[in-house]
């Protein structure tokens, strides 16, 4: 069974657009990379010709990605009824009670994940921790530096 990528709206979106510009505009691109190379002459010894290859090597499996992505996503829907609990797409407001430090997260896809600005995957350790825990409840996090103790102090939208 293939897996289900969580996606946003907005990512949804930026998947769309980035897999056009490279079905068009950089497809072209490459191809006419490796025409160019290729007039260079003997294609053994032809560094400009190996990397123009190379590059329609990540261009294509670039695509096969997002065609991967795109064709088993789910919709990460924001609900109001949502805010019980800790769900994709809800912010939320932790408490570290290690450092009494309150830290700001997004819970989002993993397609989406951005640790250094505070958006973390659902499918993270911390990410697991927090999904369906209620405001008030206390989550223990396996970190390699062992487990860290975090208190859930609001559920936003």
């Amino acid at each position: 069974m293939a897996k289900e990528y969580r996606l946003s709206a907005e990512r949804l979106e930026e998947l769309k657009q980035e897999l056009t510009y490279l079905k068009t505009v950089r497809e072209k691109e490459v191809a006419e990379l490796i025409k160019e190379a290729r007039s260079f002459g003997d294609l053994s010894e032809n560094s400009e010709y190996d990397e123009a290859k190379n590059e329609q090597g990540k261009l294509y499996s670039r695509i096969a990605e997002l065609d991967e992505i795109l064709s088993n996503y789910t919709l990460i829907e924001e609900q109001e009824n949502h805010m019980d609990m800790v769900h994709v797409g809800n912010n939320v407001v932790v408490k570290d009670l290690e450092f009494d430090e309150t830290l700001h997260y997004q819970i989002v896809g993993s397609q989406e994940a951005d640790p250094m600005n505070g958006r973390i995957s659902e499918d993270s350790p911390f990410g697991r921790a927090l999904l369906g825990k209620k405001a008030g409840e206390e989550v223990v996090v396996e970190a390699p530096a062992g487990n860290i103790r975090y208190q859930i102090v609001e559920i936003q939208r």
